[in-house]
């Protein structure tokens, strides 16, 4: 069974980076589409960036572009989301989601394009 288990969640000020991490277990393969995803209390969840199986094409929400990087390690089975030049409005519950099969590239910011979630980790930025 697939897990996910989110990391690197914490708080910081305006202006501030974090990594986030996202451990893949329970499976031997790495190639899944992933993306992180986002959720305000009481909002819908927004997809913030996706990638590809091979950990070589990106797509970002416009709201964090040029701010935020997310990158994967298939090697050790980990997604990162780093996180810079944070805004309050970035404050919020994130989610690392990997797809279960071929999900297309217009796809990948959409929660239904995921089959599997991790728990989320807190971000708190202050202004």
């Amino acid at each position: 069974q697939v897990q996910l288990v989110e990391s690197g969640g914490g708080s910081v000020q305006t202006g501030g980076a974090l990594r986030l991490s996202c451990a893949v277990s329970g499976v031997t393969r790495s190639n899944f589409v992933m993306a992180w995803f986002r959720q305000v209390l009481g909002k819908e969840r927004e997809g913030v960036a996706g990638i590809d199986t091979k950990g070589q094409a990106t797509k970002y929400a416009d709201s964090v572009l040029g701010r935020f990087a997310i990158s994967k390690d298939n090697d050790k089975n980990i997604l990162y989301l780093q996180m810079t030049e944070l805004k309050p409005e970035d404050s919020a519950s994130y989610y690392c989601a990997a797809a279960d099969g071929p999900t297309y590239f217009e796809q990948w910011l959409f929660p239904s394009a995921y089959s599997y979630w991790g728990q989320g980790t807190q971000v708190t930025v202050s202004s």
